[in-house]
């Protein structure tokens, strides 16, 4: 069972950035596409976005594009998600979380690991 621990979270004011990171105990970490998932207080869990064994990314909500940026480091088993230009409606609890499969396509439906996850809060 791979354990996910999340952290970097926190409370910021709109227009800051925040780097939050997620370190995972897969030993083989690199061959796993990671995702980063958040959900907001009385909404459902929503796909952030997600980065490949690969290394390519793809966003899964429009509001995020153009700022968010998800990127890892296999050498510390680490997945990053840097926010830009922040918004109150980004506040939520963000998760990371890994594909079921080694070497999978990393679609939303297909991530079966989760960490905890982080608070996000944005003020206005």
């Amino acid at each position: 069972q791979v354990h996910l621990v999340e952290s970097g979270g926190g409370l910021v004011q709109a227009g800051n950035s925040l780097r939050i990171s997620c370190i995972s105990s897969e030993r083989a970490f690199s061959s796993y596409a990671m995702g980063w998932f958040r959900q907001a207080p009385g909404n459902k869990r929503e796909f952030v976005g997600r980065i490949s064994w690969t290394g390519t990314t793809i966003n899964g909500t429009d509001s995020v594009r153009g700022r968010f940026t998800i990127s890892r480091d296999d050498a510390k088993n680490t997945v990053y998600l840097q926010m830009n230009n922040l918004k109150p409606e980004d506040t939520a609890v963000y998760y990371c979380a890994q594909d079921r499969r080694i070497f999978g396509l990393g679609n939303p439906a297909d991530f079966g690991s989760w960490g905890q996850g982080t608070q996000v809060t944005v003020s206005s």
